[in-house]
């Protein structure tokens, strides 16, 4: 689904991401783990084409297309529709005046899918959301009920993976842990991947088939999730570790 080989993003000659191999296959999840401005989330938008002003080489294979030289017409086919970006508030993207029935039929007749009431109920059930959440307001949503939407948006979509952008980070522990049990489901029941970008050692132990580490835009460290965060062979990801409550 997600295939990187030595990618590379820069702005004005400064590296801010380098990124050498990172693979995601049907139902597996790989996190990309490092503090603020490690470059995670800019790996992220680099994998969907949305870094419009920055200097990106190598290779991206995401759902079969060739993001780095694929045309915008076949970028935004793929965007949505195939390869899902989950952001960490999605209540701020979405139009506050509009009913998340509304906005979710929009996206699927944008993409030609079908837009109909079934189809809708079926993506809010696959996130245990009560359908009739559909005639509400973004702002009349918990954001744990947001978080679900989006991906609830995503699989009406058809998506084959998503790349969430720290999902749960605005989030209080209990929400946090109803998300990601949604996340580990569909991964079981549809073989969606997941790239997972985090800050959150203890929530990345409990989905992350895979890890990588990154610290000032470097990959330090990547591995089976269960070895990196046992033993440790990088100083920073010990550091990362240590730093859990």
């Amino acid at each position: 689904m997600i295939e990187v080989r030595e990618l590379r993003v820069s702005y004005g000659g400064r590296v801010v991401a380098d990124v050498p191999e990172l693979d995601v296959g049907a139902g597996e999840c790989v996190a990309i783990v490092g503090e603020s401005g490690s470059g995670k989330s800019t790996t992220l938008l680099a994998l969907l084409g949305l870094l419009p002003d920055a200097e990106v080489s190598g290779r991206v294979t995401v759902c079969g297309v060739d993001v780095l030289t694929a045309s915008p017409r076949r970028l935004r086919e793929i965007r949505g529709a195939r390869a899902a970006l989950v952001i960490q508030s999605p209540q701020a993207a979405l139009a506050p005046a509009t009913r998340l029935g509304v906005l979710m039929r929009r996206a699927l007749r944008l993409h030609g899918r079908e837009a109909t009431d079934a189809a809708m109920a079926e993506a809010m059930r696959a996130v245990l959301l009560d359908p009739g959440l559909l005639r509400r307001h973004p702002h009349e949503i918990s954001g744990g009920q947001a978080q679900r939407f989006a991906i609830a948006l995503a699989i009406a979509l058809g998506a084959e993976v998503v790349l969430a952008d720290e999902p749960t980070s605005a989030l209080d522990v209990t929400v946090q842990a109803e998300v990601v049990a949604v996340l580990r489901r569909l991964r079981a029941e549809r073989g969606l991947g997941l790239l997972l970008v985090s800050h959150d050692l203890a929530l990345v132990s409990t989905i992350a088939d895979r890890v990588l580490v990154m610290k000032d835009g470097a990959v330090v460290e990547s591995g089976p999730a269960a070895a990196v965060l046992a033993a440790p062979a990088h100083p920073y990801t010990r550091e990362l570790l240590e730093a859990l409550p």
